[in-house]
């Protein structure tokens, strides 16, 4: 009999936190299944954020599904799923805080203003303190960070690209940025495992805790999974939807893909067989930075 999966004996809390552009494909059932693992290997809870944030990106019935493809896959959450939709309240909160605090200038750049600067160079708005209307909210990352410590990516550099970032769009909307900030702050959450496209984001967010006066949480960004011409995997390149009736071979592969070596027989075994495995087997540290996926069955299953 396998040994029942760690329960709820440590104070780390971990998480799942897709955009419902569209359902879940392969590429981020791994991130999934990699966040879920690490969570329940360190005896902690594993959390379910919907960042439904950008409406003009959101497909209608995505969320439904996402969380659908969860259960299916045996991924239980521990707490109710929070939507970034209903948090505007904490939002407007934080970026509040922040004006207050001289830590944002109004900014009425377009994009290609923006673009034609230099590198680390700030538009002249930064030098402004006046309200704009119609304007971005943007934050003023003077002491930007320059290196941080992945788990598995390791020493991570800021690559020499622009230093400004917006928490408001122009649209009104809030920006990805300090949203997750916000709610990884307010939800305690200790580590963030995500998909290495994330890797340069998280300048920008280690910036807003720096402001906030919050200990970050540590970050481990998994390998991604990409398409034969080198792109990521995902819902903007169309990548298929994640089968839900063969879940126990999705689960299989995912495991593999992220350096597990999990036995044949698990592909014939329960869902909650193959997880408590998992979880009995999942080191952090095994977790290839780069996995270059040579499996014709695996490319031929989910378009890899």
């Amino acid at each position: 009999m396998p040994t029942l999966p760690p329960q709820h004996t440590s104070n780390y809390v971990g998480r799942f936190a897709p955009s419902p552009s569209g359902p879940l494909h392969f590429g981020s059932l791994v991130t999934a299944l990699g966040s879920y693992l690490q969570a329940k290997q360190s005896q902690g809870k594993w959390l379910v954020r919907i960042e439904d944030i950008d409406p003009p990106r959101e497909v209608a019935g995505a969320s439904e599904q996402i969380l659908n493809t969860l259960a299916q896959h045996g991924l239980n959450w521990d707490d109710e799923p929070v939507f970034q939709s209903q948090r505007s309240a904490l939002y407007r909160q934080k970026i509040a805080w922040l004006l207050e605090h001289n830590y944002t200038y109004f900014c009425d750049c377009t994009r290609a203003e923006l673009a034609a600067l230099a590198p680390k160079t700030l538009c002249c708005c930064a030098t402004q303190s006046n309200f704009k209307k119609h304007a971005a909210i943007r934050f003023k990352n003077s002491k930007h960070i320059k290196t941080y410590f992945d788990e598995i990516q390791q020493e991570v550099s800021h690559r020499d690209s622009e230093v400004q970032f917006a928490i408001k769009r122009k649209d009104g909307l809030f920006a990805y940025q300090l949203a997750v900030v916000a709610d990884d702050i307010a939800q305690g959450i200790t580590q963030v495992v995500r998909g290495a496209d994330l890797l340069h984001a998280t300048f920008y967010q280690l910036a807003l805790y720096q402001a906030f006066g919050h200990k970050p949480p540590s970050f481990a960004h998994l390998p991604l999974v990409l398409s034969p011409n080198g792109s990521k995997l995902s819902k903007q390149n169309h990548a298929p939807a994640i089968d839900n009736q063969q879940v126990e071979l999705n689960l299989f592969h995912a495991m593999c893909f992220l350096g597990l070596s999990p036995p044949k027989s698990l592909q014939t075994t329960t869902v909650k067989e193959i997880l408590n495995w998992g979880i009995n087997a999942w080191q952090l540290s095994a977790v290839p930075p780069e996995v270059a996926c040579n499996d014709n069955r695996i490319k031929a299953l989910y378009s890899i």
